[in-house]
């Protein structure tokens, strides 16, 4: 691991904002760091508010979205409501479709099948809409590429509104609409929404448009803030007021597909973590294993029983998930090591019948034990499609635009896409997205790197510290857990590798001369056991969280690293 500290901000500006708050100056030099050194700012900062929303009319084509959904609705057109699988498509749908029913039940929702059909808007999608007589399509976090469906949507009659947050091409679709905060040709104000977001921001142009308040769409608040964990964008500016408010939601008011999920792991408040790693993949998980829909449906039905049901339909498709997500990825690995490329600037590995469904999460795996811009791909059809993920830093979809000679589609953002090739093009593009990445990449950025924000001494960490500190939540992209440095730290004698296999690494530690502790917790720390023992000095790199016990909520330390 590498370690870096933050740059300590401007001391004039952390000293008044210190003063402005009446808080530590620790406190202070986060915020700073954060952007935010005003009274004002840090107001918003701990109370996101619904009026720092930004007017939706601002976003390019929202008037002709707004103005082409009044017409269909007025007479009385089928509207076909239409997303992607991915958690961030599924609550779009759900989000959109249940909209839209509390003013005409002329709406069908429609979810492309993973296998049969791919990603994003297809042509299979465009034939149901117009043979059911649909005249106007709603597509979410999809289409901002699908210039030829478009086209080919218009000869059938059948119209488009696209709503998408992913980077546009040289060229955008001939929609009706095209509501992308990424189009350059796009003003609005905040560029980093998700593909629900993008949704969110024309349901709230719709209501304004009936002159009714945003507070009116609190119910699907929760959706935008699912998606908006799950498909990982900076949680700043809108993104963290949606977020703020939607965890609310989930916490008080939950829909009942959301209830029946969390009946099942049995938590009582939710933080967008949880919603990242509880909620999101069982969505997910529907997409993966079975079909888009049933996620959809989970979302949007009222009736608890039946979203009950549903609930235990998912878990079931989450189970199996996890069972080929764990036999894939030990086959990959020993595929790396049978070709004896370890020691490669990618990963890219093929098997034709792993299983589409997860061979993103499979990427995943792979760069945490080889840390390097991976591929894994699998045949789909009659070719092969994959998955893509980077190492923080790098820019993949960069490095894929420099192989399209070799591709024969792909999409996705920095850290993440997907493409499809050629199989008689699997050799050639795995040699020169290795030839890209070699020649591109800085070498220091495939060594995994802790960010620490702060340099901290024990005693500074208190209650009232601790408390202010949660209030920094929700974390994300843009705003992550604070993670913090502390030097000279020795374990008061009770260090001890824990868990069954003694993964991780249990201790209390001070910093002497001061006499308290701290217990802290690594997991996957313990082989670092040796380290700490027999009162050997330590540096460690942590956040800081709480540990119940009987009844009993102490501080911990979550180390993250130890040397």
């Amino acid at each position: 691991m590498r370690w870096t500290v933050k740059p300590i901000p401007n001391p004039e500006k952390v000293q008044n904002l210190q003063q402005a708050l009446g808080v530590e100056k620790a406190i202070a030099t986060l915020l700073v760091q954060r952007g935010i050194e005003t009274f004002e700012e840090a107001k918003k900062f701990f109370r996101p508010s619904l009026k720092d929303l930004h007017d939706p009319f601002l976003m390019k084509d929202m008037d002709k979205a707004v103005a082409r959904i009044e017409q269909a609705l007025a007479e009385g057109e089928n509207i076909l409501v239409y997303g992607d699988y991915d958690v961030d498509g599924t609550t779009s749908v759900a989000l959109m479709s249940s909209y839209l029913k509390t003013r005409t039940p002329q709406i069908a929702t429609y979810i492309p099948d993973r296998y049969a059909e791919g990603y994003g808007v297809s042509y299979q999608g465009i034939d149901y809409a117009a043979d059911n007589d649909i005249t106007l399509i709603i597509a979410l976090d999809c289409g901002i590429k699908a210039i030829e469906k478009v086209a080919y949507a218009k000869e059938k009659g059948v119209d488009f509104i696209i709503c998408d947050h992913h980077r546009p091409g040289k060229e955008i679709p001939n929609a009706v609409a095209v509501l992308d905060p990424k189009r350059e040709d796009c003003e609005y104000p905040y560029k980093e929404l998700c593909g629900c977001g993008v949704g969110f921001k024309l349901i709230q142009a719709l209501e304004e448009k009936l002159g009714n308040p945003v507070e009116t769409l609190m119910p699907f608040f929760d959706l935008v803030a699912t998606a908006i964990g799950a498909d990982i964008v900076p949680i700043t500016g809108e993104n963290r007021v949606l977020a703020y408010h939607g965890l609310h939601v989930i916490n008080t008011l939950p829909r009942s597909g959301f209830k029946a999920i969390l009946n099942q792991v049995k938590k009582e408040t939710l933080t967008i973590t949880d919603v990242v790693f509880i909620i999101a993949p069982r969505i997910n998980a529907a997409g993966r294993m079975k079909h888009g829909l049933h996620a959809v449906q989970l979302l949007v039905e009222e009736d608890e029983k039946l979203a009950e049901k549903y609930a235990a339909e998912i878990e079931a498709y989450n189970a199996e998930r996890k069972d080929a997500d764990r036999t894939i990825t030990e086959e990959a690995l020993q595929l790396i090591e049978e070709l004896k490329e370890q020691e490669r600037f990618t990963t890219v590995v093929y098997g034709e019948h792993w299983h589409k469904g997860v061979i993103g999460i499979v990427a995943s795996r792979l760069t945490e034990t080889y840390y390097r811009p991976t591929l894994v791909f699998t045949k789909s059809g009659n070719k092969l499609a994959a998955s893509a993920r980077s190492v923080k830093g790098f820019d993949v979809y960069n490095a894929l635009e420099a192989c399209t000679e070799h591709i024969e589609q792909f999409g996705g953002h920095k850290y993440a896409a997907g493409l499809t090739l050629d199989e008689s093009c699997y050799e050639a593009f795995k040699n020169k997205f290795e030839e890209v990445v070699s020649q591109s990449i800085d070498q220091k950025l495939l060594t995994p790197e802790i960010n620490a924000d702060l340099e901290l001494n024990l005693n500074e960490i208190t209650p009232k510290f601790y408390r202010i500190l949660k209030q920094f939540a929700p974390f994300g992209p843009g705003n992550m857990t604070p993670v913090f440095l502390t030097q000279h730290l020795t374990d008061t004698g009770y260090g001890k590798a824990v868990g069954q296999t003694q993964d991780h690494l249990k201790c209390s530690v001070q910093q002497l001369p001061d006499k308290n502790f701290i217990g802290a917790i690594g997991f996957n720390l313990g082989d670092k056991l040796p380290l700490i023992q027999h009162k050997k000095p330590f540096d460690a790199v942590y956040s800081i969280d709480e540990n119940e016990w009987n009844g009993n909520v102490s501080l911990q330390l979550k180390l993250r690293d130890i040397r």
